[in-house]
């Protein structure tokens, strides 16, 4: 009995000595194919391929030239320019130049020229080769390979979606949210985050927040910040949030710092909420009863202005019927115009709504009232049905 145990604990240490192998093994291939897409690992084997290919072609010229002209050689340097290093690329410009010369000789002692190396087939080379050298030295500077770049930007403005997409709310509810970032582009100066927080998760925070600067300007920014307050939120008690937040932005010390933010905190069983301002404009809520806009604004300075800041909350009540918008100034400032002015605009659009509902109408307000605006804007809209 005791030596069949002696045998089932012995396999077992085996089985978990050789899983831990594995998984060692694992994660140094892991670490090795991130190294090398990241370009910390050699290119020698990229290096090598098209270093091949020069020869190749400078064959394919001189025997078919009609087919393989001396210009093809502009090909392995702009590969190059995506896959090497700055040094790389270098050693295959001298061997692309040394092609070029040996083709020029060998036609030379041939006669014959359907396609022969002028001092123009030279100048494109050349060319080619300049514009791959900077390309590679940029991506050198960026560290950001161009066969995982896209990839991951495009997995990044995923995230930022998924990150800024509001919590299901319980019945009775209805929210929804729309960004248009300035010029047409995926990245934005403003950004949403949002929670459920509380016991029985019976609060709804969400965070609105407008970066200094517009669009791709402003993108970098506003993805750090999204971040720092997706983890403050629902972290901190609600009236801790702007204050922290505040603190994190005088951290960075950057030159365009600032932002503005608006933190609505509101209670799911009885519709009463709590709004906290940063400089933000005001929020405007629909009261069912009376069919009109009222503005609400809590006091509070810019966020990363200066320190100690202090923000002191507005409240309100959402009955049944009644709607809350919250937006960025790109919706309703206009270069020479009052602010009031804006607000009009927006509230004399959203009255189309009152009677056939608010599902739907976010971005079609943003369309109606700020489609050719260039800045980032947002808007958010709940309602209690």
């Amino acid at each position: 009995m005791a030596r069949g145990t002696d045998t089932a604990s012995t396999l077992r240490v085996r089985r978990s000595r050789a899983l831990r192998t594995v998984h060692r093994a694992r994660t140094g291939m892991r670490r090795a194919a991130v190294d090398y897409f990241r370009g910390a690992g050699s290119d020698w084997l990229a290096f090598a391929t098209l270093l091949l290919t020069v020869p190749v072609l400078g064959g394919a010229t001189v025997t078919w030239p009609a087919w393989c002209p001396p210009e093809s050689l502009v090909l392995p340097l702009l590969a190059g320019g995506m896959l090497l290093r700055p040094a790389s690329l270098l050693g295959l410009y001298v061997a692309t130049a040394g092609a070029l010369v040996l083709e020029a000789v060998l036609i030379e002692d041939r006669r014959a020229e359907p396609d022969p190396v002028t001092p123009g087939t030279i100048l494109i080379v050349a060319s080619v080769a300049m514009a791959a050298l900077l390309i590679a030295q940029f991506r050198t500077r960026v560290g950001v390979p161009w066969r995982r770049g896209s990839t991951m930007l495009f997995d990044l403005r995923e995230r930022i979606a998924t990150q800024s997409r509001l919590p299901r709310l319980p019945q009775g509810w209805h929210h929804e949210m729309s960004l248009r970032p300035a010029g047409g582009h995926y990245f934005s100066g403003d950004f949403v985050v949002a929670a459920r927080t509380g016991p029985s998760r019976r609060t709804l925070e969400v965070v609105l927040t407008d970066v200094s600067g517009k669009g791709m300007d402003a993108a970098s920014r506003s993805l750090l910040l999204s971040g720092a307050f997706g983890g403050l939120l629902g972290s901190l008690p609600p009236p801790a949030f702007l204050p922290a937040a505040n603190g994190y932005l005088l951290r960075q010390d950057w030159d365009e710092g600032f932002a503005t933010s608006i933190h609505l905190v509101l209670d799911l069983d009885t519709g009463d909420f709590e709004l906290l301002s940063a400089g933000h404009p005001p929020a405007l809520q629909l009261n069912a009863g009376t069919g009109r806009w009222q503005e609400i604004s809590a006091e509070g300075p810019l966020l990363g202005v200066y320190d100690g800041a202090e923000f002191h909350p507005a409240k309100g009540t959402l009955r049944r019927g009644d709607v809350l918008m919250l937006f960025t100034d790109g919706l309703v400032e206009r270069s020479g115009h009052d602010l009031s002015e804006g607000i009009d605009r927006l509230t004399g659009e959203a009255d189309r709504y009152v009677v056939t509902g608010f599902r739907g109408a976010a971005w079609h307000l943003i369309e109606a009232v700020a489609r050719d605006v260039n800045d980032d804007r947002a808007l958010v809209l709940i309602g209690r049905e």
